[in-house]
């Protein structure tokens, strides 16, 4: 066999791999899948059950936002998703959502991630999701749609939804200290400190402190102390109000932002509902969820 002959036959190999290794996952006897959309909620979790109950206010939001697409529940911490098996409540990790979705012969998945920040959770679901869609007969795409805070754009209309649904009897001269989760070790927590930014721009008597992270509660007590602030409301910037919320930022325990807040003679006043439970926030997460979907072929 000649050279010429030997080099189309090479050209026409190499043809139909790419074209193999191009086009759409096709089913057996060589029809094309038929398109399964579904969507997979990933959040952190909480053990409490009102937070919980918050959660499944986000779920009724993405099944009126996308009807007839199938939606499932992830949990990203497996301290929280163990505790909860010892309830009975059995809860999927993002890798155990997805495989039983590939299971069950979904071909589009978009995951959307209820994390405030693009920090350590949301990196590791990101990874792990990406390899999902590497595999050989999985999903035609799987896509993983932004959290929370993801633009200045979403900084700012997050914002105006926290200071809007304030108490309507909140007078000039009392503070809002809202509670981020902080995420020291990794870069994303300059967020938090960008969105205090943001509140403080809006409202001079809004600060955001992180429990993990920067600015913290110490940073800001000297400038409730220069204003001379006698009373705040906290608010958790948390997904859900669960135990950070009720222990950490409202409860009678020393070190609580509570009790250190009135340990300088000022009082407070705990909000404790997560940025689930505000529609204009819920609003953000959905456009990130509809943005996802806008990229997946067309059947």
């Amino acid at each position: 066999m000649n050279r010429t002959v030997w080099l189309k036959i090479w050209v026409w190999v190499l043809g139909l791999s790419m074209l193999l290794l191009s086009g759409p996952a096709v089913a057996g006897h060589g029809e094309k899948r038929e398109v399964k959309k579904a969507i997979l909620l990933a959040a952190f979790g909480s053990s409490v059950p009102e937070a919980r109950k918050a959660l499944e206010s986000i779920e009724e939001r993405a099944r009126k936002e996308f009807p007839g697409t199938e939606v499932r529940w992830a949990y990203t911490s497996s301290m929280i998703r163990a505790k909860l098996a010892k309830e009975g409540k059995i809860f999927d990790s993002p890798e155990v959502a997805l495989a039983r979705l590939m299971n069950e012969n979904y071909t589009h998945v978009a995951v959307l991630s209820l994390h405030t920040i693009p920090g350590e959770e949301f990196h590791s679901l990101y990874r792990n999701v990406h390899l999902f869609g590497q595999m050989d007969g999985g999903f035609e795409q799987v896509l993983v749609a932004r959290p929370l805070l993801s633009s200045r754009d979403d900084m700012v209309r997050a914002a105006r939804a926290l200071l809007k649904h304030l108490p309507a009897d909140r007078k000039p001269g009392d503070a809002v200290l809202l509670m981020g989760h902080g995420s020291e070790k990794h870069p994303a927590d300059a967020l938090y400190l960008a969105m205090n930014q943001v509140f403080q721009e809006m409202d001079p008597h809004a600060y955001l402190c992180t429990v993990e992270g920067y600015p913290t509660l110490e940073d800001v007590l000297p400038k409730l102390k220069e204003g001379k602030i006698q009373k705040v409301y906290l608010v958790p910037f948390m997904a859900v109000a669960g135990d950070h919320a009720l222990n950490d930022m409202a409860g009678n325990e020393p070190d609580s932002w509570k009790s250190v807040l009135a340990k300088n003679g000022v009082h407070s006043e705990p909000i404790l509902k997560g940025t689930i439970e505000n529609p204009e926030i819920v609003d953000i997460w959905m456009d990130h969820l509809k943005a996802a979907f806008g990229h997946f072929e067309k059947p």
